[in-house]
């Protein structure tokens, strides 16, 4: 399933950077618009027209740009927040675990929805935006994952076995920590990545969305 994700996920990609050559952008303005209203599919508009008139193709294969965009951008942003702090939580324990392990609950408890909503209203409709939103609600489930395998990783042989030899936290992390839970985090990114659009999709719905 993770490959087969891969593989739609990497058409879709490819479509989103050909977009230029396989769609005239002049088609997204209804001003540009050729079709009459809410055509059916035909051999000129293969998923019909909308109510202005547009191709739907042409507004997907457009559309699939800013989704794609956001869900990277967004996905970025929440591995990189969840792997810190899964990293720092299952590293060094003790009460700086029970915190960020507590906060990350406090996102998990939280419907991921109203307050994506609550915060895409306070700070305004753009692109920037939105990558944010998502970025900094996404990650909860991501930092649980990596403190689960912090902690397995950092009770192994080879890193206990530096840790007498003088290695410091920071080359402990680096070293040995990242580079075992990295996998982990790179399988994580497909689903994010999904979840990721499929929110931006339902907050422009919604009109929160890039104007």
């Amino acid at each position: 399933m993770g490959m087969a994700g891969l593989i739609i996920l990497g058409f879709f990609l490819i479509v989103a950077i050909a977009a230029p050559l396989l769609a005239d952008s002049r088609g997204l303005s209804p001003v540009g618009a050729t079709g009459g209203v809410l055509d059916p599919p035909s051999l000129d508009y293969p998923m019909g027209t909308d109510d202005l008139g547009r191709s739907v193709l042409t507004l997907t294969i457009w559309g699939s740009r800013i989704s794609l965009m956001v869900g990277f951008f967004a996905t970025a942003l929440s591995m990189v927040i969840g792997a810190v702090i899964g990293i720092a939580a299952g590293y060094y324990g003790g009460w700086r675990e029970t915190a960020m392990m507590r906060f990350t609950d406090w996102f998990l408890v939280i419907p991921f929805l109203p307050l994506a909503i609550v915060l895409a209203s306070i700070l305004g409709r753009s692109l920037f935006n939105i990558i944010l939103v998502i970025g900094i609600t996404s990650w909860p489930g991501t930092a649980r994952l990596v403190r689960a395998q912090t902690l397995s990783v950092k009770e192994r042989p080879y890193v206990e076995r530096a840790r007498a030899l003088g290695a410091g936290d920071w080359h402990l992390i680096t070293r040995h920590i990242l580079p075992n839970v990295f996998p982990l985090i790179f399988a994580n990114t497909i689903l994010v990545v999904a979840i990721a659009i499929l929110s931006e999709t339902t907050l422009s719905f919604l009109g929160l969305g890039d104007p």
